[in-house]
């Protein structure tokens, strides 16, 4: 991001993530799960972003995750 500002999403589960700790993104039907534990998640350990209850924060990191699948 420019300037060095982080992003924080809003996650289902009404908490907040720094895009800098992402570890991982699983792109699900209209939701993404993703991993912020330093030594890796099961699928328990994930937060869940859905379009229809996050638009915003799904956006954003849809956004991100198209970005890095092109490289």
């Amino acid at each position: 991001m420019e300037n060095d500002q982080s992003l924080y999403l809003k996650t289902d589960d009404n908490k907040v993530i720094n895009e800098k700790y992402i570890r991982w993104v699983k792109k699900m039907d209209e939701c993404l799960k993703v991993c912020t534990k330093a030594d890796g998640c099961d699928e328990k350990d994930t937060h869940k972003i859905c379009r229809i209850n996050n638009p915003y924060s799904y956006d954003k990191l849809n956004d991100l995750f198209i970005n890095f699948s092109k490289i």
